[in-house]
């Protein structure tokens, strides 16, 4: 028998948003095919491969989700238990490289914050904040204004976790980016996906920030770990932008009237609009994504698939 009972339950977890942004996707994820092979009493692969299109079909857009499963699924071995044993440590080692990566993002990312900054975010992503907490612990005297992110206000999520920290934090609607700016130095937001080209694919809203800031002349930064990067995207593949309920935009009576409700996740930021990725390996420009794909991530194709072969501990 294999545990089908907890890949399901991750999966209604992430679908329904209980675990959100693209870090905390990866990391509970790999959690959840760790303890999931424990379970697998015989016919491994047939199990962990269900097990991997349950959890894939959950969030289309993050592509942590699809590089956290990838990797655990380069599994290698001679018998069940040899897979086991070999997939048990690349969950460990890819939940390994989740915790550490994020602390170096914030290490790099701090060095551009000044004393005195005002820094925007948006949404809630914890690669994001980690810059944002380093700087403040260095002793920066900076202020944070956050949006709402609607609908699903993630951004009070965001503002919890700055006052608990101590860090001065304004909040404010998504419309009021624009009014703001005038008082911002740097952007920061973190990233569900990178594409070959150094495009962002983020939190519905992210480019309509990019915009004004690049008006502004405002430094936008995007804090990403480098398993967000996308290889699909260097064969041509494009990424699908995620959809949701309509209900979470529209109460039932305007639903009812007939009225098309759009509700996209996510949106393309074009690189021209981004100063800076910071990654785990250094603050790069977008246009270095194509060789973080190649050569951090590498990949090869089987049977008209990608598969990567992460070299972070390299």
């Amino acid at each position: 028998m294999a545990n089908f009972k907890l890949v399901e339950e991750t999966a209604k977890k992430i679908i329904n948003m209980e675990v959100r942004g693209a870090s905390r996707i990866a990391r509970f994820v790999a959690e959840t095919l760790k303890e999931f092979a424990k379970t697998i009493e015989k016919n491994f692969d047939e199990n962990m491969k269900k097990a991997s299109e349950i959890l894939m079909n959950t969030r289309p857009t993050a592509v942590s989700l699809f590089n956290a499963i990838n990797y655990i699924m380069m599994y290698e071995g001679g018998d069940d238990e040899e897979k086991r044993q070999s997939a048990i440590r690349r969950a460990e080692e890819f939940i390994e490289w989740v915790d550490t990566a994020k602390q170096k993002i914030g290490e790099i990312g701090a060095k551009r914050i000044k004393d005195g900054w005002v820094i925007m975010t948006h949404c809630n992503s914890s690669t994001a904040l980690s810059i944002i907490k380093t700087a403040f612990k260095q002793g920066k005297n900076i202020e944070v204004i956050a949006t709402e992110s609607r609908p699903r206000y993630q951004g009070h999520l965001t503002v919890k976790e700055l006052v608990a920290e101590g860090i001065p934090t304004t909040l404010i609607v998504d419309s009021a980016v624009r009014y703001f700016m005038k008082d911002v130095d740097c952007v920061i937001v973190g990233a569900d996906t990178i594409t070959v080209n150094g495009a962002l694919i983020n939190k519905i809203g992210t480019s309509q920030i990019a915009l004004c800031a690049k008006e502004a002349r405002v430094p936008f930064m995007v804090a990403a770990e480098t398993y967000k990067f996308s290889p699909a995207t260097l064969f041509g593949e494009l990424v699908v932008i995620e959809e949701r309920d309509a209900k979470e935009v529209a109460p039932e009576e305007i639903i009812k009237l007939g009225v098309k409700v759009r509700n996209p996740a996510f949106d393309v930021t074009p690189r021209d609009y981004i100063d800076l990725i910071v990654t785990e390996i250094g603050a790069i420009p977008p246009e270095m994504a194509y060789v973080v794909i190649r050569e951090r991530l590498g990949y090869k194709l089987e049977m008209g698939e990608i598969r990567i072969s992460a070299k972070h501990f390299d």
